[in-house]
């Protein structure tokens, strides 16, 4: 196990393949920084992102750059309405041998890489979104009494349609909790929007390169966790989790007023990694309470719900958790 010094270095050095691997995502994905680091940092953690945003912004092809960079073999699933969860996970065939003897093959599906893109998630249905549940959270699937490992590292990237367009299906709550991160990724700014046009209308595009291997992004993952984080940041993100929860006699007003169901243990693991994972980005060796007010609203969004009446009055349920943060930020302040 690496030294006080060591660790030190092994960050300094994972920062830099970092902003070198941040480089050459832009060069496809054009802007968007905070899409880019918030994408890194679902891989870094070792978890998985929902990437919500309306077609045409270019979700799938950060994906895309991301294996590349990232050197992760990947898979593309187009969810629709039809597809099955066999054709996710795979399905066993009766083979008949020249010999004439008969046994069961089992065909890999698609799940079997280290990066999935699940692209329009909420196009299938809920039976065919709950195929990927055991794959988030245990990275195996089991097929007809079989445990079958997934690629190590397994990371699910995912991208879904605003959940007022037609034809889409609301992922089940279990299911958005296996997200580590939501990001949502809105139009680009006119600077942004130019490049874009510039960059994608000619005769050559630039590509991305690898920058990490699968073993690096292991090792990277093992290095993040062993950040150190400060007391006083743990409990910032437990005073933040717990205050989002509208039971908690610790609770805001407009979470008890607002709020059907609050965040669990996992959300305030997310904030933990996610935390450290931003510091990385930044270039720092630990994370501060700035990285948690930050990472609280792509780690709690989509782990909380508005009661009805709240949707009815038109709540934000983003402001809300932005509100939080800041209450908690000043009475630690205070304090």
């Amino acid at each position: 196990m690496p030294d006080s010094a060591e660790l030190v270095t092994r960050i300094e050095v994972l920062g830099e393949k970092l902003a070198a691997a941040k480089a050459s995502i832009t060069k496809r994905f054009i802007g968007q920084e905070q899409v880019v680091d918030l994408t890194l940092s679902a891989l870094l953690c070792g978890g998985h992102g929902l990437l919500i945003g309306l077609p045409g912004l270019g979700k799938t092809r950060l994906v895309d750059a991301l294996s590349t960079v990232m050197g992760l073999s990947g898979n593309r699933i187009q969810f629709t309405p039809d597809l099955m969860p066999a054709d996710i996970l795979g399905s066993e065939v009766l083979d008949t041998t020249a010999e004439g003897s008969r046994a069961f093959r089992f065909i890999e599906g698609p799940i079997f890489c280290q990066l999935l893109l699940a692209d329009e998630i909420n196009r299938a249905s809920p039976r065919t979104q709950s195929a990927l549940l055991q794959a988030m959270q245990e990275r195996e699937v089991t097929i007809a009494g079989a445990h079958r490992p997934l690629g190590q590292p397994f990371h699910v990237l995912a991208t879904q349609n605003p959940i007022e367009q037609e034809g889409t299906y609301p992922l089940p709550e279990a299911q958005l909790d296996r997200f580590l991160v939501q990001i949502n990724v809105d139009y680009p700014d006119r600077a942004t929007e130019r490049d874009i046009l510039l960059a994608t209308t000619g005769v050559v595009e630039e590509d991305s390169h690898a920058v990490f291997t699968a073993a690096e992004l292991l090792e990277a993952q093992t290095t993040l966790r062993r950040m150190p984080v400060g007391d006083a940041v743990v409990e910032h993100i437990l005073d933040l989790v717990r205050a989002c929860r509208p039971g908690d006699p610790d609770a805001p007003e407009s979470v008890r007023r607002n709020v059907s169901w609050g965040p669990g243990p996992r959300a305030a693991q997310a904030l933990m990694m996610t935390t450290r994972a931003r510091a990385l980005l930044d270039g720092r060796l630990a994370p501060s309470a700035e990285d948690v007010v930050a990472m609280a609203e792509p780690v709690l969004l989509h782990r909380m719900a508005l009661s009805f009446a709240a949707r009815a009055r038109g709540e934000d349920l983003a402001a809300i958790i932005r509100d939080t943060a800041a209450q908690i930020t000043r009475r630690e302040a205070a304090a």
